[in-house]
């Protein structure tokens, strides 16, 4: 059994105390909080131990999760690496891309263990949809949340968007070869609703729509590839599949609509199919894939290198983002 702790204990903080409970591969050691009245709610609530230090904590065991801030995420997870502990930390996985490839060398150093908290990889509707997502030449991805203070301290780019940017680079196995963006700050500081365009080598195109001031929450991707369209609804746990398939003479069904492009080219039967979803909670499921990866001593579902490139690829339509606010909307003389 692998002794854990957490270093954060918000409001998502809290829920992966609730998961780890509920795994068990984890003994859950306790937590740190630096808020002190917080601390001592969740300890009460949980009946679990709130450590006075960080250093205290790691002492006491071998993983390590991270659900801070951004802010602090670097800080905390060298500082347990360097003490070869196991690290799961959250997305985004620290607040550069600079921090990061830093992050990637401690980690060679201490040869442990790191995952990145992309939930979405573990989304049971994502799941479902998967083995038919191969070869996408065209994605169209809506990210859109109600106004909630909580996250607003980064672009949403960072807070939202870099889930869908996780799940195209997972999906498209090509070189990124351009990046085109804009947005706009609306209710905050920086950029609350953002467009991008990502374009790959093989020719596929990703079209990522992240928002934070919408009216009605949507979470929805759509793959088109050869033949094929596929819905996956991360909101709502659903996926469909839409195929053509050649025509079975022997065995037509009437009620399959049958799609014919003539100019003598074969005519097809449209096929649509719900995937089987197996309701899981992906925050428990990205806890315990990492557990299994340790003990297993196999490579975790989403490496820190995975976390880089995510980061990486954000930070570039941030900057395009600011690019254009920045030339569309000139500081006053």
């Amino acid at each position: 059994m692998l002794k854990i702790g957490v270093i954060g204990a918000g409001h998502l903080g809290k829920i992966h105390i609730k998961c780890i409970n509920e795994i068990p591969e984890y003994e859950l050691v306790g937590f740190f909080d630096n808020d002190e009245s917080n601390a001592k709610a969740v300890s009460k609530e949980f009946g679990i131990r709130n450590f006075d230090s960080i250093d205290a904590l790691i002492k006491e065991v071998d993983v390590i999760d991270i659900v801070t801030p951004t802010i602090a995420h670097f800080e905390h997870a060298a500082h347990a690496l360097k003490q070869f502990r196991h690290v799961f930390i959250e997305k985004p996985i620290v607040a550069s891309p600079e921090e990061a490839l830093k992050l990637i060398e401690i980690a060679k150093e201490a040869n442990v263990k790191v995952q990145v908290g992309h939930v979405e990889r573990y989304n049971p509707a994502f799941i479902a949809a998967a083995p038919f997502i191969d070869n996408p030449m065209f994605i169209e991805v809506h990210r859109l949340a109600n106004f909630n203070p909580r996250g607003t301290d980064v672009p949403v780019i960072l807070d939202l968007m870099i889930h869908d940017i996780d799940i195209v680079l997972h999906t498209v196995h090509a070189n990124l070869k351009k990046i085109s963006a804009s947005g706009v700050a609306v209710m905050t500081d920086t950029p609350d609703i953002v467009n991008a365009r990502l374009e790959f080598d093989n020719g596929c195109v990703a079209n990522l729509t992240a928002s934070r001031i919408s009216l009605s929450p949507m979470r929805k991707a759509r793959f088109f590839k050869r033949d094929a369209y596929i819905s996956v609804d991360f909101l709502n746990k659903k996926a469909e599949v839409a195929f053509l398939k050649s025509i079975d003479a022997g065995n037509t069904n009437p009620f399959v609509p049958i799609w014919d492009p003539g100019n003598g080219k074969e005519a097809k039967q449209i096929h649509f199919e719900r995937p089987e979803i197996n309701h899981t909670n992906a925050i428990q499921s990205e806890l315990s894939s990492f557990a299994h990866a340790i003990i297993g001593n196999t490579t975790p579902d989403v490496t820190i290198n995975d976390g880089y490139l995510a980061l990486k690829v954000a930070h570039q339509i941030l900057e395009k983002v600011e690019y254009g606010l920045d030339k569309f909307n000139p500081e006053p003389d």
